[in-house]
């Protein structure tokens, strides 16, 4: 390994303090684990940069593809990966909420090496089409291609948002896009082809084949949970909800409540409910509470019920 030494990296001490403000045991444990991993690897880096980046000359004709693995996790210095690993630190917290951490590793896992692999076609494409064999020697590290494909699931599971994009109001649907582009006239040294590889890679996922394909990959694991399995949003950063008296408690499981149904299902079922409730006076028979959640009438009645049924509504005529 080669441990960096020397100034002091004013990034990485900001990342820490931002960290400490969101506070530990408010991160999800995959995000973190994220975060430890590409601070880990920037104060110990596997091999020096011009080593650890990907290219075409590098991962496609010398099929040095151990790139792929190393390029994501290293930066070029301190707040490239205070950049990166604030922008993970927010869209992790709210992915991993939404998705659960296990498939939200397997997102990262897959998104890190296919965001290489449409890199390195990008650049060839574009050696091909320019005739311009400067493209292959076009070298890209960091996190931020990762980033960008998170950035396209995080809108698309959050639809309707606005972002600001050099003080302008982006749709959210079309915020990536607008970022590619202000990211590069702000910085032109940045890797356009990787960030584009980014986006490419979230569309495959929400547009594309890209999600049936690795639902059916982790089909044979029982640990892999639905994806989308509605879970509890309200939480929000912790696991507890915080109450006027400042206690704490144990939230409450919306899953079960739900019975794991679709909006829409809840929306029908409650209709049904509705109109149950008016047939049965709003009575419980055999005084029995109803259970929380969603109610599902009985569907066998004794003769003296429906008499007694038919009669409520006789008289409310």
């Amino acid at each position: 390994m080669h441990r960096r030494q020397g100034r002091v990296n004013a990034g990485l001490l900001l990342l820490l303090y931002q960290i400490s403000q969101v506070g530990l045991q408010n991160i999800p444990s995959v995000t973190l684990a994220v975060l430890v991993l590409n601070v880990f690897f920037f104060l110990n880096p596997v091999r020096p940069l011009h080593e650890a980046c990907i290219s075409v000359r590098e991962a496609f004709y010398r099929q040095n593809w151990q790139r792929l693995l190393l390029s994501p996790v290293h930066h070029v210095d301190d707040w490239h990966l205070y950049y990166n690993m604030i922008s993970m630190l927010w869209k992790g917290i709210m992915l991993e909420r939404k998705l659960g951490s296990v498939w939200f590793a397997y997102i990262i896992a897959v998104f890190s090496v296919l965001t290489g692999v449409v890199y390195v076609l990008l650049e060839l494409m574009l050696v091909k089409i320019l005739n311009d064999p400067s493209y292959e020697m076009s070298c890209a590290v960091g996190f931020s291609g990762v980033l960008f494909a998170l950035k396209v699931l995080n809108n698309h599971y959050n639809p309707g948002r606005v972002s600001s994009v050099l003080g302008l109001q982006i749709s959210s649907k079309y915020a990536c896009w607008a970022e590619l582009v202000a990211i590069h006239f702000i910085s032109p040294g940045t890797s356009f082809a990787g960030h584009l590889a980014g986006i490419l890679v979230g569309l495959m996922y929400t547009m594309g084949p890209l999600k049936k394909i690795m639902k059916a990959c982790a089909g044979g694991f029982s640990s892999f949970t639905d994806p989308d399995r509605p879970r509890n949003y309200y939480s929000g950063y912790s696991e507890y909800y915080r109450y006027p008296d400042d206690q704490y408690r144990t939230p409450r499981n919306y899953y079960d409540y739900t019975g794991g149904l679709s909006e829409e299902e809840q929306l029908e079922r409650a209709v049904l409910n509705s109109l149950n409730e008016r047939s049965f006076g709003g009575e419980t028979y055999n005084n029995e509470r109803r259970p929380y959640g969603f109610w599902f009438p009985p569907e066998h009645r004794s003769e003296e019920e429906m008499r007694r049924q038919r009669l409520r509504r006789f008289w409310r005529q």
